[in-house]
């Protein structure tokens, strides 16, 4: 997307927003985001933290929608985490059936995007009918070649490298990998996802300060941005923020 088509799709710009050093070859390869704030939403307009989860649909929508428009490759957002069990049951259930009703809603317009659906977590503790709705999701779009948005649902971080190093160490017990072999190539290679390159960018909403055990194994050279604003209110402009942001940076990957 060139400056002029990227004015021409945003339209009237916020004035805070100088889009004249945008830059289309640096849009990044792959962002993560950690949704937060839908329950603080919520509560600030007097509604349960269920209404919040429902309001955050539409910035998902918008994400998606923004990322793929805008040359993005892979957008991994961070749904539902491994200690969310310990949530209350109803909230639980809650997400859960928004999770599989968002899904079959959504499946045939990403299809028509050409957006393949992956997902990373572990789908086996899930209830059935959000597991089929994620399957019949992965299987319907597995053929297209636009952007690949990966949804980590019962995803941990230390889950994800603990299940990888279970794997590596059963090929060598078998003798299938030599110890002494074992580098970061082999353990990537053994996450939940190992087409899944490392992400650029991660995006935080709602202002704190921490990555949650998200993708700790991936984000170790990648771009933080963090925002006050709350996942429900997270817009295209709020995208465009986080990606002009990105595109001010030095990347060095450790190098002076």
């Amino acid at each position: 997307m060139t400056l002029e088509e990227l004015r021409e799709y945003f339209g009237d710009l916020p004035e805070d927003i100088d889009v004249s050093g945008y830059d289309p070859n640096k849009v990044p390869h792959h962002i993560a985001i950690i949704m937060d704030g839908n329950g603080r939403w919520a509560k600030s307009r007097g509604l349960s933290r269920s209404d919040g989860h429902f309001a955050g649909i539409e910035g998902v929508r918008a994400a998606i929608r923004t990322c793929s428009d805008i040359g993005v490759r892979y957008l991994t957002i961070y749904s539902f985490s491994t200690e969310n069990w310990n949530r209350p049951k109803d909230e639980v259930d809650i997400l859960m059936t928004l999770f599989a009703e968002t899904m079959c809603a959504e499946v045939d317009g990403l299809d028509e995007e050409n957006v393949r659906v992956r997902l990373i977590g572990d789908m086996s503790e899930l209830p059935e009918e959000t597991r089929e709705s994620f399957e019949s999701a992965i299987e319907q779009t597995a053929g297209n070649t636009g952007m690949t948005l990966e949804i980590a649902v019962n995803y941990g971080g230390r889950a994800e490298i603990v299940n990888a190093v279970r794997k590596i160490a059963a090929d060598a017990r078998d003798g299938r990998v030599d110890p002494s072999e074992i580098d970061e190539s082999l353990i990537a290679s053994n996450l939940y996802d190992p087409l899944l390159p490392d992400p650029d960018l991660l995006i935080r909403t709602s202002g704190e300060f921490r990555i949650s055990n998200f993708l700790l194994w991936q984000l170790a050279y990648s771009e933080f941005y963090v925002t006050d604003v709350l996942w429900p209110d997270f817009d295209k402009y709020e995208l465009l923020r986080a990606v002009m942001s990105y595109q001010s940076r030095n990347r060095r990957f450790g190098a002076v």
